[in-house]
């Protein structure tokens, strides 16, 4: 399956004054989003993206997304409406294709303290990537209607049936 969005960009033409760009998704684009998310509808999908290079290999990604969407509720499926605005940064590390570790090499999974940042292999970079992730990340995974709460139906008069009562109408039943 292909990326529901992608946006190629050559990290070795930005010079130190850096670039922005901007990302906006068409209809389609945002239809296979929405697809892929398991929503009903995205009405909008923008992004802009500042990138600057701190050294030869790294480079930074300021990223500021909006999104209009529209999920079903998990109380009545009706939908509802939602707005997300969310600002995150990656950084990147050009690290070629010869600079792996060796398959039987010690790795320390020791967590540390500050975000590591993501080796890339190639300089051609898909900046939409991190924007759908953020994206995905960023939906209600319990949207519900305004004043809508889940409520288990619960007959007051009749008490819950015993697993061993069903076991025992399926053997008279024989």
């Amino acid at each position: 399956m292909s990326a529901p969005l992608t946006h190629s960009y050559n990290l070795a033409r930005l010079g130190n004054a850096g670039d922005e760009v901007r990302i906006e998704a068409d209809a389609a684009q945002r239809a296979a989003i929405a697809a892929v998310a398991g929503i009903l509808s995205l009405g909008r999908f923008a992004a802009t993206v500042a990138l600057t290079t701190s050294s030869p290999s790294r480079f930074l990604l300021v990223c500021r997304l909006e999104a209009d969407v529209v999920q079903a509720c998990v109380v009545t499926l009706e939908p509802v409406p939602a707005r997300i605005v969310r600002d995150f940064t990656r950084e990147l590390h050009f690290v070629g294709t010869g600079h792996r570790l060796p398959k039987d090499a010690d790795l320390d999974l020791a967590v540390s303290d500050e975000d590591e940042p993501e080796e890339i292999e190639s300089l051609h970079y898909d900046l939409a990537g991190p924007l759908v992730e953020e994206f995905l990340l960023a939906l209600d995974p319990y949207p519900r209607c305004p004043g809508v709460e889940f409520d288990a139906a619960r007959h007051a008069d009749a008490p819950p049936e015993s697993p061993f009562a069903v076991l025992k109408s399926l053997k008279s039943s024989k």
